[in-house]
């Protein structure tokens, strides 16, 4: 193993994060956690974004990329083992915001960018699918906006706070840290906040 295939992320890091959340006495409502819930959203994006980076030059061949993407989904989407029901729940919204973000980028990493509408487009028929209790398609729309993203498009903010809260509304949650995450790759600090 090279020492670039070890670094894109790690179970020990993901780890330290749901070590943070369980010490922490968690409000949603309160900035101070909703903050700490957002890195920790941000800095699983911020792997997928670098691996992505290391892909488009060159670094990671096609099959190498979908691999180090696998490795990550798997650190970040495992079950979490926390007794708080709360906490189990705030963290499975950070993993639901998480799962089009790792779709999207091997989405990318297999076709590249879709090129059939724009990331407005996507969202809005990604809305309209889950209107129609078609979660499936809405995941689709919201992949192939998701690779429009990777490629450089923008997700207008506002867009997302005209959503309703369901399962897009998260995704496009997920879609957005993703956005900052190609657009700044710094790693976010564990002990920020």
């Amino acid at each position: 193993m090279t020492e670039a295939e070890d670094t894109f992320y790690t179970e020990e890091r993901w780890q330290n994060w749901l070590d943070r959340v369980a010490e922490e006495d968690l409000d949603p409502e309160d900035e101070e956690s909703a903050r700490l819930l957002l890195n920790l959203q941000d800095d699983a994006a911020i792997a997928v974004a670098k691996i992505l980076k290391a892909y488009r030059e060159g670094q990671l061949d096609e099959e190498e990329a979908v691999q180090e993407l696998e490795e990550v989904r798997e650190i970040v989407l495992a079950e979490v083992d926390f007794d708080d029901e709360e906490k189990r729940m705030l963290i499975d919204g950070v993993q639901t915001s998480l799962v089009c973000v790792f779709y999207a980028a091997e989405e990318y990493v297999h076709a590249g960018a879709a090129e059939e509408a724009s990331v407005e487009e996507y969202v809005r028929a990604a809305a309209d699918a889950e209107a129609e209790d078609d979660v499936d398609a809405a995941l689709g729309y919201l992949v192939q906006a998701g690779t429009r993203i990777i490629d450089g498009d923008e997700l207008d903010i506002e867009l997302v706070d005209e959503l309703e809260y369901g399962l897009v509304s998260e995704w496009v949650n997920g879609l957005d840290s993703l956005q900052s995450a190609m657009s700044d790759p710094e790693v976010v600090e564990e002990d920020e906040g």
